[in-house]
């Protein structure tokens, strides 16, 4: 690994803490490659670092877990497919520039990258905020679903959302 790498990474490391979107996503991006180095090569990638240290850089992303929701609140939701009809012209990438996928929540109310949880439906399961709808929907929540005739069955419905 090059000096310059090391050195972004240790920048991004001790930024992240700042909340700077650009920042935290270098640190996710180095600590993937991180986290495929074994430890025996980790003094190879960082010389003259400990080993403990280079592990414990990997950050932790926050998981809304057992802890309670901050807010709860009732909303209208739908659900959604990658088809052009309904969406824009790049149906398999959310408003975020990431691929489409299981967990995926479209809302115009709540900031990219919230967590959120539809106990009433789905149990525990965690969903991330990761698109946008149309602009007239905005007390609602969109599912990301792989199949049109699941989106279908879906319908409309109206339940709890917590907002994590």
């Amino acid at each position: 690994m090059t000096n310059s790498l090391r050195n972004l990474l240790v920048l991004a490391y001790a930024t992240a803490h700042k909340a700077a979107p650009v920042a935290l996503a270098i640190v996710v991006a180095v600590s993937t490659v991180l986290s495929s180095i074994p430890s025996a090569s980790a003094q190879i990638a960082f010389p003259g670092w400990p080993v403990e240290t280079v592990e414990k850089m990997a950050p932790v992303l926050p998981v809304a877990g057992d802890r309670a929701a901050p807010r709860k609140m009732k909303l209208s939701v739908t659900a959604y497919n990658s088809l052009p009809e309904q969406t824009d012209s790049t149906p398999f990438h959310t408003a975020d520039g990431t691929h489409v996928r299981d967990g995926i929540v479209a809302a115009n109310f709540l900031p990219l990258g919230t967590r959120v949880k539809f106990p009433d439906l789905y149990g525990d399961k965690e969903f991330v905020v990761k698109d946008r709808m149309n602009a007239r929907y905005h007390r609602r929540a969109d599912i990301w679903m792989a199949e049109k005739p699941d989106a279908i069955a879906f319908g409309h419905r109206y339940t709890t959302v917590e907002i994590y």
